[in-house]
Parts: structure tokens; sequence; C-alpha cells
């Protein structure tokens, strides 16, 4: 996750910024990352002023040049037809840090510049040289120095204040970028499309609604994700109930290693398993001797994600270009888990 920078590094980041502003050439002024058919904010649009955790934004005009620090952002921008200029890596190390699900709205623009997150917070340098005229870093964690470093290059807008780092529902994810880029309707739009994939899953599979669930990973010992986690509202989108007691265990984070005591939380009529080997990684949680003596473990009502891979990546990704993917392929394997059949094999997507 993001980490706040020392002083001195600050300073340096500072300096590196200010000249890579005066002297890099980071393509043409017409660059501006968007394809050919860019839809055009809506009339009156701007300015436009956006709230979040350290204050409030105002973007002026339509942005031409997009930087995105927020670790999914990319995906609202796309969707609502603009490539940006510059793009955070977070899993899949796909190019243009852009996954298979959301790669056809490239169309023929050049793929973003990708940065990185090296555990000081975001490539400042980097980032300035991209000459950006709008900085979003919804799904994120900015400290606040970090957005004030940010701040003296284009326009930030930071995660919102309402909920935890990286805890922005992906509703409320695509409903900001929207109106950061004057498309406020586009993005309600696109809200709905997917909302009611959710619905039309949900309401083939009524069991949904009356089983718990919970997502997890056998990290360091066991790790399971709280409500605030994009992953967890999945499972709540989809008509599951969270475990009772589970947000007081983790706290006020996205995720918690839960201890011995508390291995009754993952008792629940289905449990998803984010793993880094599917058969390796069973193996060694049903040695848990607490762990495989729970219902869920010997009914098998267990879930396995290979972490690695596109389906993995799409399951932590939560945009909303690939939740329709996800749900393709986490749905099946859900309703096997809970159809009340212990015969029932859960298996593994195939593609």
């Amino acid at each position: 996750m993001l980490g706040s920078s020392r002083g001195t590094r600050l300073a340096a980041a500072l300096t590196s910024a200010i000249l890579l502003l005066a002297t890099a050439a980071c393509g043409s002024d017409d660059d501006s990352g968007a394809g050919a058919d860019k839809p055009a904010a809506a009339s009156g649009a701007f300015p436009v002023t956006l709230a979040h955790k350290y204050g409030s934004t105002t973007v002026k005009a339509e942005p031409k040049r997009i930087v995105t620090v927020g670790l999914t952002d990319q995906d609202a921008v796309l969707a609502l037809g603009k490539v940006p200029v510059g793009t955070t890596e977070w899993l899949g190390g796909y190019k243009g840090a852009i996954g298979p699900w959301a790669a056809d709205k490239l169309g023929g623009a050049k793929a973003p510049a990708v940065l990185k997150d090296t555990g000081t917070g975001p490539q400042t340098e980097k980032i300035a040289a991209l000459r950006p005229d709008l900085i979003l870093a919804v799904y994120g964690g900015l400290t606040k120095a970090q957005y004030d470093t940010l701040s003296k290059f284009a326009p930030v807008v930071a995660q919102p204040k309402e909920y935890n780092d990286f805890g922005v529902p992906w509703q409320r994810q695509t409903e900001i970028i929207g109106k950061a880029l004057g498309q406020d309707a586009e993005a309600g739009e696109l809200v709905d499309g997917v909302e009611a994939d959710f619905r039309a899953a949900a309401g083939k599979n009524p069991a949904f609604a009356k089983s718990t669930a919970v997502m997890a990973t056998p990290y360091d010992g066991i790790f399971v994700f709280g409500s605030q986690d994009p992953r967890s509202r999945v499972l709540t989108d989809l008509g599951f109930k969270l475990p009772a007691g589970l947000d007081k265990v983790i706290g006020d984070e996205f995720g918690a290693n839960i201890s011995k005591e508390r291995t009754d939380l993952l008792d629940t009529d289905a449990i998803v398993w984010i793993v880094t080997d599917t058969a390796e990684d069973e193996v060694k949680l049903h040695k848990n001797a607490l762990y495989a003596d729970l219902d869920v473990a010997k009914e098998q009502r267990e879930v396995y994600v290979k972490e690695a891979g596109d389906y993995g990546n799409s399951v932590s990704f939560v945009s909303v270009l690939s939740l329709p993917y996800m749900l393709d392929r986490l749905v099946p394997q859900l309703t096997a888990a809970v159809d009340g059949d212990t015969a029932t094999k859960v298996t593994e997507p195939t593609s």
C-alpha cells in the first residue's frame, strides 16, 4: 500500500519533478491519451468541485491528460471513453496496467505509461513528466504529504473521506471519476448496468440471500477481508451476509489476520479462498485442525481462486469493467458451494 515519504526524499522529488516539467518531452500537446471517438463532457459540466479526504478539488475544464494513481481508477476512465496517459501498476503486469476485461477500450490509442508504487508512494517525478491536467487517486491511500506534492502539478482527486483507504465501493469510484470527467450521466449508466448483472445473478440464485460467506487468503496465517473491502462487497452485492462480528475483529482496516481463537469466523455457508496454488494451499489449510473441523471445510463448500492469472486478478480488481468478467466465473462456483448437496464439487473456471 502507499506509504509516506521522508522530507529529504520529498525535496529531491520536487526538484527532479520541476526539472522534468521544464525539459522532458512526453509527446505532443495533442497526445491526450484519448481515442479518436472520445465522448465529450456534458455541456456546463465544468468547473466541477469534488470533495475528498483532504478537502476538495476543482477541475476547471475537461481533462485531456489523466494520470491514475488509484490502483483501479483506470477502468472507470476507460469505461467512460478516455485513455489515461499514465496508470499505476498493481496486479498482473499488463501492458498499460490494463487488464483483459478492459483492453478493448483502448481502441487505437497508445497504451498508457505505467507507474509503480515502490512502497514510498507515487512516482512523483514520472507523474510530473507526463504533464497531467488531472490526477485520480480514488481507489487509493494517499497521505496528506503525497496529496500536497501531487497537487503542485495538477488537480488531484484523492480517496473519499467517508471510507477506509482502499475501501471506496466500485459504484462510488465510478461516480466520482465520472463527475471529474464531466460525465455524470454516463457514469450512472455504467453503474446501473453492472448492478443489473448483480441483480440477475442474485435472482437466479436465491440461496445466496439465505447464506453467509467470507473472502480470505492464507497469507501469514489466515487473512480475512472486512466489510469495507471491495472483495467483500462483491459477496454482499450478490446477497450474501458476512459473518457476524467480522468487523469487530478486523477493526478499522480493509482486512486483518485473525487469531486461532476466531477461526469460527470462517464457518460460513461458503468461503472464497484467494490462493497462490489451489492444490497446495487446500492441503495446507486442511492440515489446520481448527479449520478442517469446520463444516465449511468438511462439506467442501470452499471456492478457490488462484491469485495469479486473469480471473484471480479480476476478483481483487473489483472495477466497473472487471466485475462482469469476474461474475461470469465466480457466480457458478458460489452456486455450487451453496446448493445444499455435499456431493457437488466446486470447480475452477477453465478460462
